[in-house]
């Protein structure tokens, strides 16, 4: 079924929806992956910026992890965070907030799983491409 606001929601209706999915998808992880999940900063952005673009990162990219993974630990050159990019999220599910929240739930744990060092054979393999 699909749900839709009547019009575009604002940059606040999407961040309060990510936040609330990426709350509820941490509080159903296992313990011991909920505490070392908990501990990586997640971030909003609208879309990619020029550096990012310059540096490789598609345009549409639905999320990214930078820095080092949990293995890694201090050792780690840069902090380790996720960038979700809601409106490239939300053009991606053409306005369906329960998409949107699906997509931000797919989208957060592939990107935990590349701080966990999973590649995208082995996330694709758990149906996270």
């Amino acid at each position: 079924m699909r749900s839709s606001p009547s019009s575009d929601p604002s940059w606040n209706d999407l961040a309060r929806w990510a936040q609330s999915e990426v709350r509820a998808t941490l509080r159903a992880l296992p313990p011991k992956l909920r505490a070392a999940a908990r501990a990586l900063p997640v971030t909003y952005d609208h879309r990619p910026g020029e550096d990012l673009v310059a540096d490789g990162i598609e345009p549409d990219t639905l999320g990214l992890f930078v820095g080092g993974e949990y293995a890694e630990g201090a050792h780690a050159l840069l902090p380790a965070q996720i960038i979700l990019f809601l409106d490239n999220l939300w053009d991606m599910v053409e306005g369906d907030v329960d998409g949107f929240r699906e997509e931000i739930r797919t989208t957060l744990l592939h990107e935990l799983g590349h701080y966990l060092g999973l590649d995208e054979d082995d996330l694709e393999d758990r149906g996270l491409e």
